[in-house]
């Protein structure tokens, strides 16, 4: 190899350690579960994985820990046993209860007044 080589070698082994050496772990376990469609009612178990909802009057209860909670669309409801990272909720009239944890809520339509409800219940 030549002194070059080595010298571009060497910059790029530099250059990609500061990204690496104080990057989170990815904390999800399993794959993420998707339910896309329209007035679907189910019950699941997250098995530490994220629960994407997109569709329009879904009806999902999610028992275990979930990692985090999206929310697309209109009119669906989740109800969960623990959320641990976020829930985020895109659209409008979306509702998302849990019982434990503590995620950060986000709410994209918060700002335009769209109606969703995120919460944590007793």
């Amino acid at each position: 190899m030549s002194r070059k080589a080595w010298g571009t070698a060497l910059l790029a082994g530099l250059l990609t350690v500061p990204f690496t050496v104080g990057a989170p772990n990815a904390a999800a376990i399993n794959d993420d579960t998707h339910i896309v469609g329209t007035g679907i009612t189910q019950t699941l178990d997250c098995h530490n994985g994220t629960l994407l909802v997109n569709g329009s009057g879904n009806t999902i209860t999610a028992f275990g820990t979930c990692w985090a909670v999206t929310v697309q669309g209109s009119s669906n409801t989740v109800i969960a046993d623990t959320i641990v990272n976020d829930v985020t909720a895109y659209g409008f009239n979306q509702t998302v209860i849990f019982h434990n944890g503590d995620p950060a809520l986000i709410d994209v339509g918060r700002q335009l007044g769209l109606g969703n409800r995120l919460a944590k219940i007793p």
